[in-house]
């Protein structure tokens, strides 16, 4: 193994906290307890929370029970990812060659930084007094040998010192003490723990032999961690090109066709840009602010990909859809930036063009730019119990994301076949027996009798086949919006086959299989 290389840590603490802080137009108090969840269970929390006893792994409902006030908030490790990157931008300006880990933890070879600021201690504070300048209270930084034992390193400081430099040659005595999950494998430090081997050094101290019988290449490597031999070196990534354009307007502009206009030379100059990189952008990335802090931010997809047209049409429409209501004082700034991007090979015309699809296309698109983003949709069958709400209208352009929402579980929905032609209201209808009664549904399910007939506006006909009830009960917490039916299939003596509801003693078409 190669000698381990001297490595400088930033570490963010709570990191998916302070991303969500820095990005939420409104962000909680400093002060209020707030905890990041993924999978219903405790991925970060702020230390307002841990004052009350909300830890990290703790199921949604005991971190509530504990902290009944904690602001809940969905992980989303794109948001971290996009809030981290700038920070790194900063810190390469003034020490480059800097490795992301994971957002909120990012390294850097600690030679260069030394020579130029007169030591390793000297360049780490340097770095902690330029993210504190950027509004970053809390950060941690270490140096030490390799990325490993500098990060922990960096773990163990505190607030008011927060550096610590771990000496040359002192890895191993530093990583002693700390206990076997520090590697962060279950499965190893569970069998160590029943072995009686608690902490790194003791873990060092077992022959690298015989670990390497029992865990292979992996725990030969966590052995070489455990015993300060780091050998990767600090990998610095490749700065992305800058592709982001923000346009500011002085004084704020009230007409989204002023603002269209003003956004057209950053719109060419930021598809020239890309063009020249040799690449497509596929979803942008659209935020407009106001001079009082109003902020609207939407990503925005593209069947094909974006032109230079169709970005400005999209900055028009955010601000007809979202920011009405929201700018009251006019829009004093927009920014653009690709969300996603693709080669410009994958978007090339064909040699005899793109053929009928690509004119439908542009046809359909100019058609939503002069009349609006929703003036044409297309239809996809989405979530839910009722068949009018699976009807989903996308407006054209947009992907259509309804796959997740179709594999939810839905007690009471109606599984395929659906019917051909399904009413956006359903139509009211007679359903009796052969008494002429009106055919009802009890608490427990059960009909007062057989249907016999179906009066469907002046078509009176006679059922001659059916099926159900099949209950649906929706909301049974709220008085206000729950919902009991049921379901039922008939098949009338003209061999029409209808999908009815009764809810409330009244009866409804809900669908034909025509």
């Amino acid at each position: 193994m190669r000698e381990p290389t001297r490595s400088l840590v930033l570490w963010f603490p709570d990191w998916p906290v302070l991303a969500y802080r820095r990005e939420v137009v409104r962000p909680p108090r400093a002060d209020a307890p707030l905890a990041v969840f993924e999978n219903n269970t405790v991925a970060a929390c702020s230390a307002a929370a841990r004052a009350h006893g909300v830890r990290r792994g703790q199921r949604r409902r005991d971190a509530q029970a504990l902290c009944p006030s904690l602001v809940v908030v969905a992980a989303d490790s794109v948001r971290d990812a996009r809030v981290f990157a700038p920070v790194v931008a900063l810190v390469e300006e003034h020490a480059p060659g800097v490795q992301i880990v994971r957002p909120g933890l990012c390294a850097l070879r600690a030679r260069g930084p030394a020579r130029y600021y007169g030591g390793e201690e000297e360049a780490a504070r340097m770095l902690v007094r330029l993210l504190a300048a950027e509004g970053f209270d809390d950060i941690r930084a270490s140096v030490a040998d390799g990325v490993f034992t500098a990060e922990h390193a960096a773990r163990v400081t505190r607030p008011d010192d927060p550096v610590r430099v771990v000496a040359g040659g002192q890895a191993p005595a530093f990583l002693a003490p700390l206990p076997v999950t520090t590697l962060d494998d279950v499965d190893l430090a569970s069998l160590l723990a029943r072995l009686g081997v608690h902490t790194l050094g003791e873990f060092a101290a077992m022959p690298v032999e015989r670990v390497r019988e029992r865990f292979a290449e992996r725990g030969a490597r966590l052995h070489a961690l455990a015993s300060g031999r780091d050998s990767q070196p600090v990998q610095p990534r490749t700065p992305p090109p800058e592709l982001r354009r923000e346009v500011a307007f002085e004084p704020p502009l009230e007409l989204a066709d002023q603002i269209a206009f003003g956004m057209r030379v950053a719109a060419e100059e930021f598809i020239a840009r890309l063009g020249a990189l040799n690449l497509v952008c596929t979803e942008l990335r659209v935020v407009l602010w106001g001079e009082r802090g109003e902020r609207s931010e939407r990503v925005w997809l593209h069947p094909g990909s974006f032109d230079a047209g169709a970005v400005v049409d999209r900055v028009r429409w955010q601000l007809a859809e979202d920011g009405r209501g929201i700018f009251g004082s006019g829009v004093a700034g927009v920014s653009i930036e690709p969300e996603a991007v693709d080669d410009a090979a994958h978007h090339a015309k064909g040699l005899f063009g793109a053929g009928s699809d690509e004119r439908v296309h542009h046809a359909l698109s100019r058609v939503q730019a002069m009349l609006g983003h929703r003036a044409v949709v297309t239809p996809v069958i989405g979530g839910g119990r009722w068949l009018a709400e699976r009807q989903v209208l996308v407006p054209w352009g947009d992907r259509a994301v309804t796959a997740k929402e179709r594999s939810r579980p839905w007690p009471g929905s109606l599984p395929d076949p659906l019917p051909a032609t399904v009413y956006p209201e359903p139509r009211r209808v007679e359903v009796t027996d052969i008494a002429g009664a009106p055919v009802t549904v009890g608490e427990r399910d059960a009909m007062s009798a057989p249907p016999a007939i179906l009066e469907a506006g002046d078509r009176r006909v006679r059922i001659r086949e059916w099926a159900g009830p099949w209950p649906i009960s929706e909301r049974g917490w709220d008085p206000l919006r729950r919902r009991r039916a049921h379901r039922f299939q008939v098949v009338d003596a003209d061999g029409g086959a209808w999908l009815l509801v009764v809810e409330e003693g009244e009866w409804r078409a809900e669908g034909r299989y025509d």
